[in-house]
């Protein structure tokens, strides 16, 4: 006789919890159980952890205990003003969050920006990490595309919002609903959002634009490592995760067609089931 998996109440899931991490109070969502499953976000404008995994949170937390927070600087998480933003910033905020969890040992799945974070992870403790995904994520042979610009020039508006999303990030441009552009428009313009994605990309005290990596560190990332990426991604070109796949010492590559830089939200079935393949 079976019993029946109670629902998840959605409504909680998307409101999170907080928590303090080695100073900085952070917000996260954390659900399901069984092996640590850690999602990172990129940095587009508005992003958060919900906005950027709300399709993938639930369906990945039906095999695994899922963690996605608001990396510092980003969603509800704290912007301290003391705060250098960097990827040694970001990085060192992932880990006291997972300290501050108890977690030992994690498989990471990064975004865009997440996923430079998980490279840097691996380099740092690759004890730690049991497999990574990098979808969508900048590496060896990154340039400033014209998707990257358009990112960074973004001014908050909901005209504004509308346009970056449907011009840059998505191929299918059904489903950038109404709802969607104004949730990240309102993220975007939250007080404090738009002046920390300001220091992060150009001011010269902070170094959020400073994510290169070179041919050596990316050969020493051991651990199975999964690229996810979508044909037609305007942000960060598929030749990108080509170059790595034949850097990383373990890796595979599955290239979504039809499909931009947010292959989660635009084929989000078929990624939680690739990603739940390969991380359980």
């Amino acid at each position: 006789m079976s019993t029946a998996t109670a629902p998840l109440d959605l409504a909680a899931l998307e409101a999170g919890q907080f928590i303090d991490a080695k100073g900085t109070s952070t917000h996260y969502h954390d659900v399901g159980e069984g092996k640590p499953l850690l999602l990172l976000h990129g940095s587009g404008p508005g992003v958060s952890a919900w906005a950027n995994w709300r399709h993938a949170i639930p369906a990945l937390a039906e095999s695994h205990r899922v963690i996605a927070m608001d990396s510092v600087g980003f969603g509800l998480t704290e912007r301290p003003d003391s705060v250098r933003y960097s990827l040694r910033t970001w990085t060192d905020h992932v880990w006291d969050l997972l300290d501050a969890l108890g977690i030992d040992q994690v498989s990471v799945v990064g975004n865009s920006l997440g996923g430079r974070l998980a490279l840097q992870m691996a380099e740092d403790h690759p004890e730690r990490l049991d497999r990574i995904v990098l979808m969508g994520a900048p590496g060896v042979g990154m340039t400033m595309t014209e998707g990257l610009k358009a990112l960074r020039a973004y001014e908050p508006s909901p005209e504004a919002m509308e346009s970056l999303l449907k011009n840059h990030f998505a191929v299918d441009k059904s489903i950038i609903t109404d709802d969607l552009v104004q949730i990240r428009y309102e993220a975007s313009a939250a007080p404090g959002a738009h002046e920390a994605y300001r220091k992060m990309f150009f001011d010269p005290e902070h170094a959020g634009g400073e994510l290169g990596i070179t041919e050596e560190q990316v050969a020493k990332v051991t651990m199975p490592t999964l690229l996810v990426h979508g044909l037609e991604d305007a942000v960060v070109p598929v030749d990108v995760a080509w170059t790595m796949l034949r850097l990383l010492p373990d890796a595979d590559l599955h290239v979504f067609a039809r499909c931009g830089h947010w292959t989660q939200i635009e084929r989000s079935a078929e990624f939680n089931e690739l990603v739940a393949g390969f991380v359980g």
